[in-house]
């Protein structure tokens, strides 16, 4: 990554590999809170000029150091600075929605020294719509600086009427503050001596001047104690199988940066840097992922999409009652409406994936309590799965854009180009998605399950009925016989969109398609067309849309890969899983810090190296969730509340001998296990089993 990203909660901070925020850098750096930029400009100097970077070290998302060193100085003739003298330390990291960093100085030089450390602020409050290049619009406009003691303030009015101010202070005193964001320091060093400056920068809405407390250290052992309360909380997995143990290491500690709270409990945002708000989607799909380890992030994400949920018909927004949103922006553009993002509702698939993740969240813990709060909730999401999404009565679900600067493709491959005929013509809305209507069987055959459970045989039996049709008429529309595979969708004329496409593979998963099916499917997109090697491309080599250097047309996503594993596990298709999970780990070495990227290029293992696509967000939380799937798919675990039991079927990978799993919740308990091999095959072990639940090895 040309980046360093840290993020907690609401604040995240994007500079360069340096630690510096330039301009013209292509991912908008700067200090970001709901969707404004409260830093535009930051930059270190010594005497003048930028130091050399050393080594620059992003593998902690909560913290990041960046060491650098000086340049060479001399004027006329005589020695400022000897190159190399000065050890200058970046570290940084973000509390309570304060972004600390600490500059270290130390003099290698065998004398004293002394030199000008200087650093430079600025503050543009541009709504991130703008920063991407993606909007303008009508916005509000600076009100000056003003500089107290050790504190500058920059203050800005926004065309939402919301005051905003960024407060930057320093805990030693500066040889000269500006207001125009200038602030220097002059530092005498002995030899081996060192001093250490604190910037902290406070974001802040509202007239509300709170002074800044300058307390770095408890504000750091606050946070690690978050993070060591969080490893606590969490399924313990240990391995002798190094490659895997880095990756489920990585995701763990990925995902617990990317979580964020609105006041419903912790749940996953999309992605940094551009994607750190609520989505439907994502959020919904990775909180599935964590199921096995933090059963509790999707009871956080379940609320939070609830509490968002649709309640009327708003064109502008793609809205309509029962709906689950797509995402939801707080900055200046989305407050004044010139955006629809205030949540945006244009997502074909968050709606019936809200219901799965509801039904698998109570297999795991048996939360009926949960599901009662949510009933309502429920009640909603089904009638317009039946009312709005399915808009024309044919029983598959459809999308349509509404909103005029919406999204056109409104599933998960929601780029212009992903939908796409076998002659290379674009499908025309609306769309029936192939997942979607697994997704959609998998909802009810669910929410059927959780009613009979509490005894409500009328909703239940009803449920059932309409998956059964859904099911059958799927089977009648989108399979493929020439093909021997699904389509991927129906255009507005109900013709076949008939482009070779991992879409089909998520509906594994709901378990709708027949054993020989889902056979047929997970074969085709192991085959050398689907699988580069490295993973299942997002549609075919040989396709008239293949391009492998696209965003959906023949790339590589972790995620659609960890919901076509899904199926796989559950459908105990193991083979085609081991492939499918070989694969990826062996891609995820070629990339920074051992760590799945939102996608990358789908090109052959054979070139020796999994190409990076340009502009992925990393981290990202369903590519982070990937590795957690893995685990589940090697134990071959489905817990189900309803039947008090959890069925296993575990297989170990090549050149992986051992594999435990401790402090699994469970319903009411947890579960430990411990996979083996030696010469007699896989052996399965349960270490601790306090849940109630029956354990069945099939």
């Amino acid at each position: 990554m040309n980046y360093r990203v840290i993020k907690e909660n609401n604040l995240f901070f994007l500079t360069d590999e340096k630690g510096d925020i330039v301009e013209n850098h292509s991912y908008g750096l700067g200090l970001y809170m709901k969707d404004t930029r409260y830093l535009s400009k930051f930059n270190l100097k010594i005497n003048g000029e930028e130091p050399i970077l050393l080594h620059s070290d992003g593998s902690e998302n909560y913290m990041a150091k960046i060491l650098m060193t000086n340049p060479h100085q001399e004027k006329d003739g005589g020695l400022i600075l000897w190159r190399e003298s000065v050890e200058i330390e970046r570290t940084r990291f973000i509390y309570d929605d304060i972004l600390y960093e600490t500059v270290t100085a130390k003099n290698y030089y065998p004398k004293p020294v002394s030199f000008e450390l200087s650093a430079h602020f600025d503050v543009d409050f541009k709504d991130m719509f703008i920063v991407r290049g993606f909007q303008t619009g009508k916005v509000g406009s600076r009100r000056g600086q003003r500089i107290k003691g050790e504190q500058i303030d920059f203050l800005y009015e926004g065309a939402d009427e919301i005051k905003r101010t960024t407060s930057v202070k320093w805990d030693m005193p500066a040889e000269k503050a500006t207001e125009q964001g200038d602030v220097s320091f002059l530092l005498s060093l002995g030899h081996e001596e060192s001093k250490s400056i604190t910037f902290m920068v406070a974001p802040k809405e509202g007239e509300e001047n709170n002074p800044v407390q300058l307390l770095p250290g408890e504000a750091l052992e606050k946070l690690k104690a978050s993070y060591t309360e969080w490893e606590n909380g969490m399924t313990s997995v240990k391995t002798d199988y190094l490659p895997l143990q880095r990756l489920v290491d990585r995701g763990t500690d990925d995902l617990r940066v990317l979580l964020t709270d609105i006041g419903y409990g912790r749940f996953p945002v999309a992605g940094l840097p551009w994607f750190g708000v609520p989505f439907g989607r994502d959020s919904l799909i990775a909180a599935l992922q964590m199921l096995a380890f933090q059963p509790e992030v999707a009871k956080g994400t379940l609320l939070t999409m609830a509490s968002l949920q649709g309640t009327k018909v708003d064109p502008w927004r793609d809205e309509q009652p029962g709906k689950i949103m797509h995402e939801i922006r707080y900055g200046e553009l989305a407050n004044t409406g010139q955006i629809p993002f205030t949540p945006y509702y244009g997502t074909i698939d968050a709606t019936p994936l809200f219901l799965v993740l509801l039904t698998e969240y109570v297999k795991w813990t048996n939360d009926l309590d949960t599901f009662h709060r949510l009933e309502d909730n429920v009640r909603r999401a089904l009638q317009w799965i039946d009312e709005y999404g399915d808009r024309d009565g044919d029983l598959f679900v459809e999308y349509h854009q509404e909103a005029e600067k919406g999204i056109a493709n409104q599933g998960w491959k929601d780029s212009g180009d992903s939908i796409v005929h076998r002659n290379g013509d674009y499908a025309k809305t609306p769309i029936a998605l192939s997942e979607v209507q697994g997704y959609v069987y998998q909802a009810k055959q669910g929410i059927a399950s959780i009613y009979k459970k509490l005894g409500q045989t009328e909703k239940s039996e009803a449920l059932l009925e309409q998956a059964g049709r859904l099911k059958e008429k799927f089977e009648k529309e989108f399979w493929m016989e020439d093909q021997q595979f699904y389509a991927i969708a129906l255009d507005q004329d109900k013709n076949q969109v008939g482009t070779i496409t991992s879409n089909p593979g998520h509906v594994l998963f709901s378990e709708m398609l027949s054993e020989e099916r889902s056979i047929k499917v997970s074969d085709t997109l192991t085959s050398e067309k689907m699988f580069s090697g490295y993973g299942i491309r997002t549609m075919g080599k040989g396709e008239a849309g293949y391009n492998p250097m696209s965003y959906h047309d023949g790339s590589i996503w972790p995620h659609d890969n960890s919901m076509i594993l899904l199926g796989m596990n559950r459908l105990g298709l193991q083979s085609h899983a081991k492939k499918v999970i070989e694969g990826l780990i062996k891609a995820a070495a070629h990339f920074e810090y051992d760590r799945l990227p939102e996608l990358f290029c789908g090109y052959e293992d054979e070139i020796g190296k999994a190409v990076k696509y340009p502009v992925a967000c990393s981290p990202q939380a369903w590519a982070a969730g990937t590795p957690l799937v893995f685990v589940q798919g090697l134990l071959g675990m489905n817990p189900d509340s309803a039947e008090n039991r959890v069925t296993i079927n575990p297989f170990l990978l090549d050149g992986m001998n051992e594999l435990t799993v401790r402090s699994m919740r469970i319903g009411e308990g947890i579960l430990s296990l411990r996979i083996t091999r030696d010469v007699s095959g896989i052996k399965t072990e349960v270490l601790e089993n306090t849940t109630g639940f029956e354990i069945q090895e099939v």
